[in-house]
């Protein structure tokens, strides 16, 4: 199959392609319906492909749609992956396989970044004893400009009003400020939500039964949006210590990872599903990464996340305008250009073999890899 036939159209048929390859792949595949449904009134579903390794107590876990709309990136790579591991001449790997597949189906399906309740994903999953409340300083200050109680026009200088806010703030408090997850604005942008979500709560009560014996455990997370066209930065978002330094540069390549900074590309964020994970998972040895793809600029992000939010609460399905607004941030997160999707799926599948040839090898799959 040519790179672009990996890409899905659209979340069910994203969907039915991960089921039909898991269940070629031998993988056993469990569903997980949440509450809502997609166009045409299709069920949701977050859908786990796992596959078992006797005499292994290792794990990879490659999870995609967290941000619903960057969902088909993370779904073709997990289709490219079950694809290899089928046929006469596969080497399926020789470690437990979990695959979580469009962990926010609702924004996959409906083309948004946030869920069915406008909750980012991404800023609800927070560690007990933390509060679905509050908000970055300078968040409120900013709410009329990021979300307009109106739906959007055809044209805006919003861009020239991000510089301005830039030029006041500076970026990296500006990007603490809109993007760390605030849980005052529930129309608002990276809104965490009130509770715990429909997808927290079935990853709090499955994933210890997804990884069952597994004692160390690698997990690539899929995302884009961030960073240069079409590069890659494994983002992480937890405490690191040295030897997790060492293991993510020699696994991976010394420059491949950055440890949350506002000043580059990562930064602080609450409730993020890297810091969950590794707090779920204290009798584990969890490495966890965001394996983040760069796509627009960084305004042109969040002026297309703005007008589809404005779109999704201010305008109704059917307007020419918000139909633009969404079609907008598929591209912007999803980039239509042959040559974006072919180097973002191979750099995928790269990452994913040198996880694999770590886990199962221990110690340079860097070096192993060039050698070969």
């Amino acid at each position: 199959m040519d790179t672009a036939s990996f890409y899905s159209s659209d979340y069910e048929t994203a969907r039915s392609r991960f089921r039909e390859a898991a269940a070629d792949a031998g993988l056993a595949l469990m569903s997980y319906p949440i509450d809502g449904a997609g166009p045409d009134g299709i069920e949701l579903t977050i859908d786990v492909a796992v596959r078992e390794s006797a005499g292994s107590d290792q794990a990879l876990v490659i999870s995609s749609g967290v941000h619903g709309v960057e969902g088909p990136v993370g779904s073709a790579v997990q289709l490219a992956l079950l694809r290899d591991w089928v046929g006469p001449k596969a080497e399926p790997p020789s470690v437990r396989v979990v695959l979580l597949h469009g962990l926010n189906p609702y924004g996959f399906a409906w083309r948004r970044r946030f869920n069915e309740q406008n909750v980012d994903l991404n800023r609800n999953l927070l560690l007990e004893g933390e509060s679905f409340s509050g908000s970055p300083p300078g968040y409120a200050e900013l709410d009329g400009l990021l979300n307009p109680k109106r739906s959007p026009r055809r044209w805006e200088p919003v861009t020239l009003k991000f510089f301005a806010a830039i030029f006041r703030h500076g970026i990296p408090a500006l990007k603490q400020a809109v993007a760390s997850g605030q849980y005052d604005f529930p129309r608002g942008i990276f809104y965490g939500g009130d509770g715990p979500s429909a997808a927290n709560r079935i990853l709090s009560a499955e994933f210890d039964g997804w990884l069952g014996d597994s004692r160390q455990v690698v997990h690539l997370d899929f995302h884009t949006g961030l960073g240069a066209w079409a590069k890659c930065r494994l983002l992480i978002d937890y405490p690191l210590s040295e030897s997790k330094r060492e293991q993510l540069g020699r696994w991976f390549g010394p420059d491949s990872f950055e440890a949350t900074d506002p000043n580059k590309t990562a930064f602080a964020v609450r409730g993020s599903f890297g810091r969950w994970c590794v707090a779920q998972n204290r009798g584990r040895d969890y490495l966890y990464a965001a394996a983040e793809f760069g796509t627009y600029k960084p305004t042109r992000i969040l002026a297309g996340l703005r007008e589809e939010n404005q779109a999704h609460h201010w305008g109704r399905a059917t307007d020419t305008a918000t139909k633009r607004a969404k079609q907008r941030l598929a591209e912007l997160f999803c980039p239509g250009s042959e040559s974006w999707r072919s180097e973002v799926l191979d750099h995928g599948k790269r990452l994913v073999k040198l996880a694999i040839n770590g886990l199962v090898g221990g110690s340079n799959p860097m070096a192993a890899m060039n050698d070969a």
